[in-house]
């Protein structure tokens, strides 16, 4: 294997590392908007525009690699499909945690159970990245997907 080649494998990993710290980030902001308290319409479109982005970003995140990365590994690593069966679970379950902050979002509900929203999608997503990357970093730098890294796990 070329160092070009090695390269671009040990590229994958990293950025799979480099977008769930995003998304930590990304929740992170989102969590401190909700904490500052703005009164009145100012902070509830500022929260919309902080969750849409989040929202959107976790969302495509996890599609990419239900669509692209995860079948890919399942071709060259069949014995991880249970693993993967396990993550592709998890992304189902938070995107039904997304979809019901969005709605809570968009009814205006008060910040403590906004809170307990982004509190619960917390606990999961960070479960489900720190499993993940237990369980396929190792296989990324080994893998060569026929795709770009950015384009399947997020646009951030």
């Amino acid at each position: 294997m070329t160092e070009r080649e090695t390269t671009r494998l040990v590229a994958w990993s990293q950025e799979l590392r480099r977008v769930h710290q995003r998304l930590r980030e990304a929740l992170s902001v989102t969590r401190a908007s909700l904490a500052d308290g703005t009164p009145g319409i100012a902070a509830t479109r500022e929260l919309l525009l902080y969750c849409h982005g989040f929202c959107t970003a976790l969302d495509a995140h996890h599609q990419g690699e239900d669509r692209t990365l995860f079948p890919a590994i399942a071709a060259a690593y069949p014995e991880l499909r249970p693993v993967l069966r396990s993550l592709e679970q998890d992304h189902s379950m938070i995107a039904h945690l997304l979809g019901s902050l969005r709605a809570a979002v968009e009814r205006a509900a008060p910040p403590e159970e906004l809170d307990q929203h982004l509190e619960g999608i917390a606990a999961i997503m960070e479960s489900h990245f720190r499993y993940e990357e237990r369980q396929l970093l190792t296989v990324l730098e080994t893998l060569e997907p026929a795709a770009v890294p950015g384009e399947v796990l997020g646009p951030l």
